[in-house]
């Protein structure tokens, strides 16, 4: 098995209802991953960075990403992302040549509300990244898997396609 780096920054996998406000908030701390890892009979390391919903991220969030990325020595990493801008952020990261293999996967729906489809997300992109023997950026969701350039969102079925 390969030593994984788990990253989360936030996106609507990580999103809980919070009461008191009446909206749903990002958990920063990533209980949705600890939980599921808990079950799981391999060890991660999660690194929880910038904690916002996608649409929100700006390009110095996605340094930030860039650099936890640049200094770990974990070569291969499943990056936890909001889907609505999932797109950019992997380009972002193509475009700087990185020598890793790199996973993006989240949810269209919070853990906390359905843990299904985001732990289905994870447990496909974990599986994917076990099985690639190649350095790139991918994506994994909804049970399609492939180079970030050839699975998108389609925003009129709310699902991830080839």
């Amino acid at each position: 098995m390969k030593k994984i780096l788990i990253i989360s920054t936030g996106g609507t996998f990580n999103k809980v209802y919070d009461p008191i406000k009446g909206e749903f908030s990002i958990d920063e701390a990533s209980h949705a991953l600890e939980q599921i890892a808990s079950k799981w009979l391999c060890e991660f390391k999660i690194v929880n960075i910038i904690g916002k919903d996608s649409l929100d991220m700006t390009n110095h969030d996605r340094l930030e990403l860039l650099a936890t990325i640049s200094h770990s020595d974990h070569h291969a990493i499943l990056i936890v992302h909001g889907t609505d801008t999932m797109d950019v952020t992997a380009e972002y990261l193509a475009d700087a040549d990185l020598e890793k293999c790199i996973v993006l996967t989240g949810a269209m729906v919070p853990y906390s509300i359905d843990p299904v489809e985001a732990t289905a997300n994870l447990s496909s992109a974990y599986g994917y990244i076990n099985a690639l023997g190649q350095e790139g950026i991918y994506i994994a969701m909804n049970g399609v898997m492939g180079p970030y350039e050839k699975v998108k969102k389609d925003r009129t079925k709310g699902r991830f396609t080839l």
